[in-house]
């Protein structure tokens, strides 16, 4: 979800990954940094909280933007197959969140949603930077309304 902000050539470029909108400001995250934190958190969340490991570094090893890509890209289709052989049981199961405890279903909805919020930090800020960043309901909008999701042709 948050990664598909990226995915577009022409809508964030490398340089662009380290640009704060205010220079100064020192808690809002640019897009390097909410890179860092998906993937360091998701990689943590998963691994604590529904007990799925993905077997590599959460980071890639060059913090480019195709990198990230390639590296969440991965890490969450391991995570989906593992995901699809769970059961009923498995998402009803009380586990620890933190210093409560909820079931799986009830993290994976806050899960979607930390990460739903983090998609619309990053598509404000790279609005700020001057992008066209398609509609928060993704590319799917655009092809119904006849637009080319350029991704699909893109090698970078």
């Amino acid at each position: 979800m948050l990664v598909e902000t990226f995915l577009y050539p022409k809508q964030n470029k490398d340089e662009d990954m380290r640009v704060r909108p205010r220079p100064h400001d020192r808690c809002g995250r640019n897009a390097l940094e909410h890179m860092i934190h998906q993937c360091v958190s998701e990689n943590l969340w998963f691994r604590n909280m529904p007990e799925i490991g993905v077997g590599a570094p959460p980071l890639p090893k060059q913090e480019t933007r195709l990198e990230f890509i390639k590296r969440y890209a991965d890490d969450s289709g391991k995570r989906f197959a593992a995901l699809q052989k769970t059961g009923r049981f498995w998402w009803e199961k009380v586990v620890p969140f933190f210093y409560v405890k909820r079931s799986r279903a009830w993290i994976m909805t806050r899960r979607i949603t930390h990460t739903a919020h983090h998609r619309g930090q990053l598509t404000a800020m790279l609005r700020m930077l001057g992008h066209e960043i398609y509609s928060t309901y993704g590319p799917s909008f655009f092809f119904k309304k006849g637009f080319i999701w350029e991704v699909i042709n893109s090698s970078s």
